[in-house]
């Protein structure tokens, strides 16, 4: 299989019958052979049954039912069970355009290990974005640059790629929030894309940052505050771990 996109998703029944039609139509227009995970990240809404639907209509569409652990499990759910051999994950309520997959898709199928939608630098741009949250993210940024990615303009975007091989090896080395653990309530956006990006970077791995025009979407599951005070102690976590030598290739994640 070529391509596999994977939607995290929590309590999202608002808008997630219109996105996996806008997914599904766009996926149809590359001409590859294709699916689409809905990883359900243990909604309390009708979530899971509009997906469990969706799956049913379509047999390129997936339902993952999981247990509530945060976005970073769900995404890592979504990556093991992925068929194809470039696997894309992007946010539920598309402010990531949908149609940068397939220019994802083409930066993956050719040199690049891993793709990075990025809302920074030249040709991307936010459109609609709450001051306080930009404030928020480029002040997260600079932190994240200064101990871990320099030269990385933009880690948060929901947007990424790999290969398959390079997604498997990435997600099974990430420590931070394990398979099993501690199940959670309400939302939990976190900072496991700097983690994922680290030990990209850390193994040698090509990555490109793709300018996008991202926009704004009510009804954002981050929380100003609380959300960047647990970012940042990932972070600081990130670097803990690589000092005592946790993402050494054969390294122990116990």
């Amino acid at each position: 299989m070529n391509l596999s996109v994977i939607i995290p998703a929590y309590n999202e029944e608002a808008r997630l019958p219109a996105t996996i039609k806008e997914a599904c139509t766009y996926l149809e227009s590359l001409g590859l052979e294709w699916e689409l995970l809905i990883a359900d990240d243990g909604s309390t809404d009708a979530t899971g049954e509009l997906a469990r639907l969706a799956a049913e209509e379509r047999e390129q569409v997936r339902h993952l039912a999981l247990r509530h652990g945060g976005k970073a499990q769900a995404v890592r759910s979504g990556i093991r069970a992925a068929n194809g051999d470039v696997v894309i994950f992007t946010d539920a309520d598309l402010a990531t355009p949908i149609h940068y997959v397939g220019e994802a898709y083409r930066l993956l199928a050719s040199e690049w290990d891993v793709v990075i939608g990025s809302r920074e630098g030249a040709g991307a741009e936010r459109q609609g974005e709450p001051i306080h949250r930009h404030w928020m993210g480029r002040l997260y940024n600079y932190v994240v640059q200064a101990v871990l990615l320099p030269g990385i303009k933009d880690t948060q975007c929901g947007f990424k790629g790999f290969r398959r091989n390079v997604a498997e090896d990435i997600f099974n080395s990430s420590v931070l929030y394990p398979d099993g653990g501690r199940e959670v309530t309400g939302p939990l956006v976190t900072g496991f894309d700097v983690e994922l990006l680290f030990i990209a970077r850390k193994r040698g791995y090509s990555m490109c940052e793709l300018p996008i025009i991202w926009k704004h979407v009510s009804g954002s599951k981050v929380r100003p505050g609380i959300d960047g005070l647990l970012m940042l102690r990932d972070v600081l976590h990130v670097r803990w771990n690589d000092l005592r030598g946790r993402y050494r290739t054969g390294a122990t994640t116990e």
